[in-house]
């Protein structure tokens, strides 16, 4: 073979290898920020590169874990647009433009635990179920708790009945509650925000846990919104559900 055709039998196969990646979905990392010392506000950051457009992003959340609702000033939103842009330099946007707000609720104090991750690169697992213990035990001193989210369809509407028929929401359910069976209802969609982008599915991607000095406990649901993408991919975005539980 000579020297041209071995460099482009190399292009050739470089590029079969990347055609897959570059459309493969765009789904978002997260990492939690912790809480503040009343356990009342939690943040976590979500990351990632936009399918398409390439362009590094970090969105940083901060949430009223009491009311279920963003706090003022937050999303805090960072894309780094820039040629050659790196998703380092878009996180660290979204960190300093968020700094204000995470000192003032003393993020860093109380980072709160990842007790259940259920990562959508994890073969075989239910993406719809969720077992977990809230703090590390023993197993005679463990709360053991269970979650199951139901998909629920809507008709599309807005930008999204030009795309599909139907879009996705989700009720998520507590079935099992410090050992014993519940049936609490943590949430139950009856519309889609549009900040959903046209959803077709939902995981359960995880839950962080607060353990508060008078012994009451802070669980955020970490869920997974699976929506229409770039070119028919599908996206992955992040959404928060809190959930207190007494003492």
């Amino acid at each position: 073979m000579s020297l041209r055709s071995a460099i482009a039998s190399t292009v050739l196969m470089a590029a079969a290898i990347a055609a897959p990646q570059a459309l493969a979905g765009d789904y978002a990392n997260f990492r939690p920020l912790g809480f503040s010392p009343d356990g009342k506000v939690f943040a976590f950051e979500e990351y990632g590169v936009e399918d398409g457009s390439g362009f590094p992003y970090s969105t940083v959340y901060l949430l009223d874990t009491r009311a279920d609702s963003f706090l003022p000033g937050s999303p805090v939103r960072a894309r780094d647009e820039t040629d050659g842009g790196t998703l380092q330099s878009a996180r660290r946007d979204a960190r300093r433009r968020a700094a204000p707000l995470i000192d003032a609720y003393r993020l860093a104090d109380t980072p709160g635990m990842l007790v259940a991750f259920n990562p959508i690169t994890e073969v075989g697992a239910d993406p719809h179920s969720l077992s977990y213990a809230s703090f590390p035990a023993d197993a005679p001193f463990r709360k053991t708790y269970r979650l199951e989210i139901e998909e629920k369809a809507f008709g599309a509407n807005g930008n999204c009945k030009d795309l599909l028929e139907t879009i996705k929401g989700f009720s998520l359910v507590m079935t099992e509650k410090a050992g014993k069976p519940a049936s609490d209802v943590l949430h139950d969609d009856a519309r889609i925000p549009e900040s959903r982008r046209c959803p077709t599915g939902y995981r359960i991607g995880g839950v962080v846990t607060r353990v508060n000095d008078d012994g009451s406990e802070v669980h955020m649901v970490m869920v997974l919104v699976l929506s229409l993408g770039f070119e028919g991919t599908t996206d992955g975005r992040w959404i928060a559900v809190p959930t207190w539980l007494a003492r």
